[in-house]
């Protein structure tokens, strides 16, 4: 049993996102999707549709807390196929709920992010990583920039969002680097005849604009109180959660 929830009203051009809840297991489960269609490009480290490729939609899904199926891209699939969405696509899971998501947009470029912060921690740390799958992600950030990046401006991209991820959580009073399951999914737009932007490094154009868009939508999710000053005065104060 599914039912659609009518969007939020964020002001969004870009990345709007529609709510869709559902029944698992006697559980009632929420995600986010954003299905924009052809023409976009999208890197991402999702357990569905990861890697780099013209993908169509993304499902941030929610999850039951000990999540324990094995087969989580096939569970992804189904997902999308009961939400209305076909063909190459990314899907992200989280044990957190989704609803709590911050969006933020600057310059053109937007972010979506969803944050549980039950488990984190520092990215290097002296413990020994596990060889098995990991489990849902708890931050999970989708962005999408209006034009055009490389490969390697995607990869780039990636990292700029990462730095900017940290620096919220930083801004916001939390004491790590994220959590051992954070997901990310950057899209931008086909190559045509349009210029194709080659960097996206903090201090790049499309670069800066993402990373003030992630720093805003992370800070709103971990943090849904009215933005500091600080956080305001470096262009994300359009920021919001839901």
């Amino acid at each position: 049993m599914t039912a659609a929830v009518p969007p939020p009203r964020t002001g969004a051009r870009l990345l709007p996102v529609r709510q869709w809840v559902r029944c698992e297991n006697g559980e009632r489960l929420n995600a986010l999707l954003w299905s924009p269609g052809p023409g976009w490009r999208m890197v991402s480290s999702a357990v569905l549709g990861g890697g780099i490729g013209e993908r169509g939609w993304v499902l941030n899904a929610q999850v039951s807390h000990g999540y324990g199926r094995t087969d989580p891209d096939s569970h992804l699939a189904d997902l999308a196929r009961e939400a209305g969405v076909g063909g190459p696509g990314v899907g992200l899971m989280t044990a957190a709920d989704v609803r709590r998501y911050g969006h933020a947009h600057d310059g053109g470029a937007e972010a979506v992010a969803t944050a549980g912060l039950g488990v984190r921690g520092w990215a290097a740390s002296p413990e020994e990583g596990l060889p098995g799958p990991a489990q849902p992600g708890t931050i999970n950030i989708i962005v999408a920039v209006p034009v055009a990046l490389s490969d390697a401006a995607l990869v780039n991209a990636v990292a700029t969002a990462t730095e900017a991820k940290v620096q919220a959580l930083l801004d916001a009073g939390y004491d790590c680097s994220g959590t051992p399951t954070d997901g990310m999914c950057i899209a931008s737009r086909t190559p045509s005849d349009d210029e194709v932007h080659a960097f996206a490094g903090p201090r790049s154009l499309w670069g800066a604009r993402l990373a003030r868009a992630v720093h805003g939508a992370v800070r709103a999710a971990v943090c849904p109180l009215p933005l500091s000053l600080s956080a305001q005065t470096r262009g994300t104060p359009d920021a919001a959660v839901h």
